[in-house]
């Protein structure tokens, strides 16, 4: 097994971290060019916010497959290949002819995007000591929200200079000169033991995680502050497009920095989990969300832009404590129980639209506020219940 901070610990985690950085380019380059499609399609609001909806729907589903399917093969392969597939699919989008063939490679290259978020977690389960693993996801998870970073300014930027096919484009040939380096530093598998892959048996290992007391709480925890974040983002660029803030492309591409709040909360939960109970950070996570989103009411742009960076910091706290507590509780099938965990997550951001929507068209970005105020008080109430079972479980080893 693999020691935290040892060579191998951080060639492996570099690795994973730029395949994380790679898919989160992806998944999220076309947000910051949602107003401007919006306008050369013809489209409403939420027809626009399709881009990002099928997307994250697809990686949903695909987390289904790949997450079972990485019990029986492995995981390295699934992570190159799908990598792979997801370089050629920007450079498609760049290609694509009108709006339903770029709903279609939309959905395509969601659905393999999945491919690497389904099982990186399950490898370092795998590979690394149980101390490793924590510090290792914080910073994988780390390597997300700087994905999503990069992909929305080189988007944006881009797509300001030379229009949206170059933005897709570019962000595929990144990707392709990524996975290179991808594939040389991320070391053989040496810990995974396979599992003949049966249809029966990863249903009932699904079956089992869902009703697992421990593990579905954390699912819908993850799922349903993943639905207000993202989608929070798709609205706010609305709102700023609008007079009297006026952005552009480049310049609604360069908000997504406040994801840099979120880089923070997630190199930060590995040290509070050694102070604080894994429930007990998901319920600051949240406390923190909450109070970003009341900041971001203020006319101020410099105030919304702080609002939207406490609420990175709050959301990826939450969502690291979330998903590493997945891995500790699950007692098999580590893949598919990881897996199940950012089906939940990312059909929760295929949904969001459809919840904020209505909040968005009859009270503007106030409505988005009341609407996510009362989504995390759902998942504010979750953490306290997973704390209460946590605080359960330990009284008899006291008492013993």
């Amino acid at each position: 097994m693999i020691e935290a901070r040892s060579p191998a610990w951080w060639r492996s985690t570099l690795a994973l971290c730029l395949g994380s950085l790679l898919v989160f380019i992806n998944l999220y380059a076309p947000q910051p060019l949602l107003p401007e499609l919006r306008v050369s399609y013809g489209v409403s609001t939420l027809a626009i916010s399709l881009v990002m909806s099928v997307a994250t729907l697809a990686v949903a589903a695909s987390l289904l497959v790949f997450g079972p399917l990485s019990d029986a093969i492995g995981r390295s392969g699934i992570m190159r290949s799908t990598l792979l597939a997801a370089g050629l699919l920007s450079v498609g989008l760049a290609l694509a002819p009108n709006y339903e063939t770029l709903l279609v490679l939309r959905a395509v290259q969601g659905f393999v995007l999945g491919g690497l978020p389904a099982v990186a977690i399950a490898w370092m389960g795998d590979e690394f000591e149980k101390p490793a693993l924590l510090s290792a996801v914080g910073l994988y998870i780390g390597a997300n929200t700087l994905g999503g970073i990069g992909g929305r300014i080189v988007g944006g930027a881009v797509a300001e200079l030379a229009g949206t096919s170059a933005s897709f484009a570019t962000v595929g040939g990144l990707t392709l000169v990524g996975l290179v380096l991808f594939w040389k530093l991320l070391p053989p598998a040496r810990a995974f033991t396979p599992r003949a892959f049966e249809l029966r048996g990863a249903l009932t290992d699904l079956a089992g995680h869902l009703r697992h007391p421990l593990l579905l709480p954390a699912y819908l925890l993850g799922g349903l502050n993943f639905l207000i974040f993202i989608n929070q983002y798709s609205y706010i660029t609305f709102r700023l497009a609008e007079a009297p803030y006026d952005l552009g492309t480049r310049l609604l591409g360069l908000i997504f920095i406040t994801y840099l709040g979120g880089t923070l909360g997630s190199a930060f939960s590995g040290r509070l989990a050694g102070r604080l109970s894994q429930p007990t950070c998901m319920a600051l996570g949240i406390a923190i969300f909450v109070t970003g989103t009341a900041v971001t009411l203020s006319d101020s742009l410099v105030w919304i832009l702080a609002g939207l960076t406490i609420n990175a910091f709050g959301f990826f706290l939450a969502h690291s404590m979330a998903s590493s507590w997945v891995g500790r509780q699950a007692e098999r099938a580590r893949g598919s129980a990881s897996a199940l965990y950012l089906v939940f997550y990312y059909l929760g951001a295929s949904l969001g639209g459809l919840w904020l929507e209505p909040f968005w068209q009859r009270g503007g970005w106030f409505g988005v506020a009341l609407g996510s105020w009362l989504v995390l008080a759902m998942t504010m109430s979750i953490a306290f219940w997973l704390q209460g079972k946590e605080r359960g479980r330990r009284a008899p080893c006291r008492q013993g």
